[in-house]
């Protein structure tokens, strides 16, 4: 975050300052104060079962200097009526001061963002300093948050843009309009919230309408829906896919012993061959995107190629782990989605081993299509997979349909149970659910 005082920042957000206004923020802002750094900013909510300002004192053995809240706290404290607006106005305003020099790129889709956010940011770290955002921190306060560790020698802002319902996006877009717009796909995450796959392509058009005048779409040839998106913007567009037209094509994927993919990266006047760390066929189109994005801002096509295979990820997104007893651990359980559930089980099945065990637990926010969507869910694993283990009650239809491959445990620990007596050597186990689901317990205990 750029230094700011506490008058400043009151000035910003319309607040008042209660404490020192000489106090200077010189670290990012942060939700929860245990993640506060040497120098930062606390931003307080009043919760329904927990209020954020009491944690002040906690923030404050963490680094924190001040906090950004709705009422006084043992720290000094700009107060405003609102954290959220506030918040969201800081980061408006701090973006701003960084352009034109700062260039913003948004990332959206029903799946694939965190990973090719984490790509693009590779291919853009290339060429100049770039921040993106952590984890999956990509709502109404994950994104002003991300907005504000920028600095003034940032190039590259990449911006991963979720949504739940119509409209969303359009928020998001109203605090900080990208210069680029990556679109992936439109899936059936968050169902139950949009109503229908039309909505949800309405939802993630929002990021294309939200470009700033002139700017440019980055859209997936392969996915109709987003092909679509075309029509919205007068700006460039770049599209990526394995579709013979696709600006940046995809070609000859392979898989190496651990589901990881190589595969050949062509546009009009240039190929590179690319090594992807990351696990699962799909990934491939993440990083044309990625590669797409690299384009548009002069990265070499060659260049991207090497960032990509240098590229990390945020960790819980089939993420490859040893376990003692000589077993492969697919670790994917940081969330899910119908689309996601797929691409996680083609990863499973590419990766060499013995028996494939799919572990999954509940995909949430699917509203009245949940029943329909884990019984395809478990069809498409049982066709696939040996073994298909569904943890929880909502996910006993997934377990059904999955016939005689299917197991159904009524909980996290049954499935730790289940799985320490039946893992063999060799074994390739997949651990995949909503975060809700907390599915990392299972991945924590075989670990």
């Amino acid at each position: 975050m750029i230094p700011l005082s506490l008058a400043e920042i009151a000035q910003i957000v319309g607040g008042r300052v209660e404490g020192d206004v000489a106090v200077t923020v010189t670290a990012p802002a942060v939700l929860d104060g245990r993640r506060a750094e040497t120098g930062g900013l606390f931003v307080a909510f009043a919760g329904e079962h927990a209020d954020g300002h009491d944690f002040a004192e906690q923030a404050e053995r963490a680094g924190a200097v001040a906090v950004l809240g709705t009422r006084r706290t043992t720290l000094p404290t700009v107060v405003a009526g609102d954290s959220a607006r506030a918040l969201q106005s800081l980061a408006t305003h701090v973006v701003a001061g960084l352009r034109p020099e700062m260039t913003v790129i948004g990332i959206t889709g029903s799946q694939g963002k965190t990973s090719t956010k984490d790509l693009t940011a590779a291919v853009l770290g290339s060429l100049a300093p770039t921040v993106a955002t952590l984890g999956n921190f990509n709502n109404a306060l994950g994104v002003p948050i991300t907005m504000l560790r920028a600095q003034p020698h940032t190039r590259f802002l990449v911006l991963e843009m979720g949504a739940r319902r119509v409209g969303d996006i359009a928020t998001l877009t109203g605090m900080v309009a990208p210069d680029v717009a990556i679109v992936l796909n439109v899936g059936k995450a968050h169902l139950g919230e949009f109503g229908s796959r039309s909505a949800i392509a309405r939802g993630k058009a929002e990021l294309v309408r939200g470009l700033v005048p002139g700017g440019t779409a980055i859209l997936n040839a392969d996915d109709a829906r987003v092909r679509a998106m075309r029509a919205l913007t007068d700006g460039p567009v770049l599209t990526f896919g394995r579709a013979e037209d696709a600006d940046v094509r995809v070609q000859h994927v392979t898989l190496d012993r651990l589901g990881r993919p190589e595969f050949a990266l062509r546009t009009a006047d240039a190929a590179a061959a690319v090594s992807l760390p990351l696990v699962g066929a799909h990934q491939a189109l993440n990083a044309a995107a990625a590669a797409a994005a690299g384009l548009v801002h002069g990265v070499p096509l060659e260049q991207a190629a090497a960032a990509l295979a240098a590229a990390a990820d945020s960790g819980q997104r089939l993420e490859v782990k040893e376990l003692e007893n000589g077993a492969t651990l697919l670790d994917d359980s940081y969330n899910s989605s119908p689309g996601s559930v797929r691409s996680s089980i083609d990863a499973l099945v590419s990766i060499n081993g013995g028996r494939r065990i799919a572990v999954l637990g509940e995909i949430l926010e699917l509203g009245d299509h949940s029943e329909s969507e884990h019984r395809s869910a478990g069809a498409y694993a049982a066709a696939r997979a040996d073994i298909v283990v569904g943890v929880g009650e909502n996910v006993r239809p997934l377990a059904d349909a999955a016939g005689e491959r299917g197991v159904a445990v009524p909980d996290n620990a049954a499935a730790v149970d289940w799985l320490r007596a039946n893992l063999s050597p060799r074994d390739v186990v997949l651990v995949k659910g909503s975060r809700g689901a907390h599915l990392d317990e299972v991945v924590a205990a075989l670990e």
